[in-house]
């Protein structure tokens, strides 16, 4: 009887956390798998890291930056083609436009993407797919520990998917109203 017990807590210790990762609304490992296919379309088309296209910086606030760059274009990442929609947050609190442009790589704090999948990604958010990248291009964790790539806080009070849904135009973007759905 214990031997039965034992044999069913280590077959439920085994397929909860593959069946958890299905339902998990972020953070899974193909959600990672594909942030990593994003970051390297981002290089590629110099929107991040070394020698990438510089804008000019303006004020931002938290959770972003207090200064931000923003870029808007269009890419396709595992066959998939998009809106994409880059920001790279500065800070911390003070920086100006001046220490910016002077020193970047000093004063980069995160890029937040958002990329918009396939029709049936994420119908109710627009078919989104949000990360937070650290400089490196290494995804961002919560707290707890969860990478913070794919349906970013979906459902949540707070985080990605909360705050942008406030934003006017319907886009779930703050800054312009461009996209048309």
């Amino acid at each position: 009887m214990k031997l039965k017990f034992a044999a069913g807590l280590l077959a439920l210790s085994l397929v909860t956390p593959a069946a958890m990762a299905q339902d998990m609304p972020f953070g899974s490992p193909d959600d990672v798998a594909f942030a990593t296919q994003l970051w390297d379309v981002l290089l590629a088309a110099k929107m991040v890291g070394p020698g990438m296209i510089r804008v000019f910086p303006y004020e931002g606030t938290d959770p972003h930056g207090m200064m931000l760059e923003t870029l808007y274009t269009r890419a396709t990442v595992a066959g998939e083609e998009g809106d994409l929609i880059v920001k790279r947050n500065f800070g911390p609190e003070g920086v100006s436009a001046a220490d910016v442009l002077n020193e970047p790589d000093k004063h980069l704090g995160a890029y937040t993407v958002m990329f918009r999948r396939a029709a049936g990604f994420d119908p109710e958010d627009k078919d989104f797919f949000w990360v937070k990248y650290l400089p490196d291009g290494t995804p961002d964790k919560t707290p707890e520990g969860m990478p913070m790539v794919g349906k970013v806080a979906k459902g949540m009070d707070a985080g990605c998917i909360a705050c942008h849904t406030g934003a006017p135009g319907g886009d779930l973007l703050w800054t312009t109203d461009h996209l048309k759905y």
